[in-house]
This record gives structure tokens, sequence and C-alpha cells, in this order.
């Protein structure tokens, strides 16, 4: 999952949203260094990955790569699935518009920023300026996001690379995206994730 996937289900779960999204940037055991509330969020996220990558739809996914970009693969996953819950956002969630999600996630995000990794806040003055979690929609945009991962990681340079394969099975991805993800909507709503 990615940035707007566990922001969906911390929303669900009623977790920490900003716990959630920096999970990424926190190394080892948190403890000590936020609140209770705040580490909650990081468990919950590093939960939500190792569950994602090993359920057998996401692993079969994986296949769909080519060799050459197989050790990318669960990385490209991670922002196609987030491709297909915005893409999708209303079927999902017809209550709240995918905008007023964001600038929801975002008002409680921002305040916190000051005292996150600097890493962190860099990240952050893109995604919500650039609104980067509506504009994941759009198939481009994911070619984009992949080409910039893969340019400030040189050792992920696949990752631009890899877009060409979620074209090329880009029914396949969204069939296992809706065999797998309604279910972890259910288990966030009923906090077991």
């Amino acid at each position: 999952m990615n940035f707007l996937a566990h922001l969906h289900l911390a929303s669900l779960a009623n977790s920490s949203l900003y716990g959630n999204i920096l999970a990424d940037f926190v190394r080892g055991n948190p403890q000590g260094n936020y609140s209770d509330k705040v580490i909650d969020g990081i468990f919950m996220h590093r939960r939500v990955d190792v569950m994602t990558d090993r359920l057998p739809q996401v692993l079969e996914a994986k296949r769909f790569f080519r060799e050459e970009f197989r050790r990318v693969a669960p990385i490209t996953l991670d922002v196609v699935w987030d491709h297909f819950l915005a893409l999708h956002w209303q079927e999902l969630e017809p209550a709240i518009s995918l905008q007023a999600f964001v600038n929801r996630a975002q008002i409680e995000i921002v305040p916190m920023l000051p005292d996150s990794p600097e890493r962190f806040q860099n990240l952050n003055a893109y995604m919500w300026q650039e609104r980067w979690l509506e504009r994941y929609a759009e198939l481009p945009f994911i070619a984009k996001v992949l080409q910039g991962m893969a340019n400030r990681r040189p050792k992920l340079g696949a990752l631009a690379g890899s877009f060409i394969d979620i074209e090329n099975n880009y029914t396949l991805l969204e069939q296992t995206f809706w065999q797998f993800y309604p279910q972890m909507i259910a288990q966030a709503k009923a906090k077991t994730l």
C-alpha cells in the first residue's frame, strides 16, 4: 500500500493518519519518540504492509512483471493499488469525496510536520500542494511517480520501466485490487488490521 491506501485504512480503523503515513520514515522502535496514538499508527502501517505483501493475490500480481522488473514489483504494486483506490474512490467511499478526504487528512497531518523527520517534511510539502493523492487516479501520473522514485533512488531505477508492465496487465491488476482491497476495508472497520 502507498500513501492513500494507508490513510484510507487508518481512517476506517480510527487510527492516527499521521502515524500511518509517517511510518516509512521511522526506523526501528518508535517508543519514546512519539505519542502512543502515533506509535499505534506506525505499527498499523507496518502490519498492513506485511499483510498485503503476503496476500496470495498480491504474490500472484508480482508475476505480471517481467524478470527485469520483478525485484521492484512490490513497490510498483503499492503505487498501483493507490491508483485503483483513487480511481474507484466514490464506489468504495460514497459518503465522502476523495478531495474532501484528502483535505481532512491534510488538516490533521500538516500541523504535526514540524516535529517530523526532514525527509518527511519535504515529501509533505509536495504531496499536498501538488495534490498527489487525487492525481493517483490518473494513469500518466503513476508513470511520473515511478519515474520520480527511480530518479531519487538509483538502485530502484527499474521502477520507471515497470510502468510498461502496469499498462500491459492493467485489467488483471485492477481485478486483483478488487479481490483483496474490499477485504482490507472490512478488516480496518473491524479494527483487525
